[in-house]
């Protein structure tokens, strides 16, 4: 006789068993965003996480110091981000900075626990930031070759707005935001790479502009 099984309760799987958790802010969007503007980036996740908008960002990003420190410097790199020239400058102080933020943002949003998948996620971070801050101050040489300000205006407002957008979009699809900052990135090294002649044209004028300097002060002003 074939055997037939007894009637029985069946077993339960643990809840949550078998299920892929939902997905976190996102550590690629973050990366990109930090590599453009990290104190917005710093700013913007811990006053989501302090007015509890995510759940999902860590405490360390909402402390009040970790916020009036990052908005005082968000002020103060929202008016050099503006100023033809002194971006540049700003630009290559920050050129450790976004990236060592990018990693740090990156980790501290996929955990605490030091494991691989943390560290990878803090290496995601960090590489991406340093590359959109390559394309961020690489495009700002390129408009510096322009003699009016109004392009470091938009472009430091369509920066700040961008950032702001990803970050947001972040917190309800955060791999949709991932995608979309992967895309803007590779447009941006794109863009990069066609405005090179601009870049060189740039830097040879600043390097121009430092030989006068060097020459008129050894030449000294002119006998009265």
């Amino acid at each position: 006789m074939p055997h037939s099984r007894r009637p029985g309760r069946r077993k339960e799987r643990p809840k949550g068993a078998g299920t892929v958790p939902p997905p976190r802010v996102g550590g690629t969007g973050a990366g990109w965003a930090s590599g453009i503007n990290a104190y917005a980036v710093v700013l913007l996740l811990g006053v989501f996480g302090a007015t509890g908008l995510s759940d999902d960002v860590p405490e360390a990003l909402q402390r009040p110091d970790v916020l009036i420190a990052a908005g005082v410097l968000f002020l103060c790199e929202a008016v050099a981000d503006k100023i033809p020239y002194v971006d540049t400058v700003w630009d290559s102080v920050h050129t450790v900075v976004r990236p060592v933020a990018g990693a740090v943002v990156g980790a501290l949003l996929a955990g605490h626990s030091g494991s691989l998948p943390d560290l990878a996620a803090g290496a995601i971070g960090g590489s991406t930031a340093l590359a959109s801050h390559a394309v961020k101050a690489g495009t700002r040489m390129a408009i510096n070759t322009s003699p009016e300000p109004f392009s470091n205006v938009a472009m430091s407002i369509a920066e700040d707005l961008g950032v702001a957008g990803i970050l947001t979009f972040a917190m309800f699809h955060p791999v949709a935001a991932a995608v979309i900052a992967a895309v803007l990135l590779l447009v941006g090294l794109l863009t990069l790479f066609f405005l090179v002649s601009r870049i060189r044209r740039f830097l040879r004028r600043r390097a121009q502009r430092r030989e006068e300097r060097r020459l008129a002060a050894h030449v000294g002003p002119p006998p009265g």
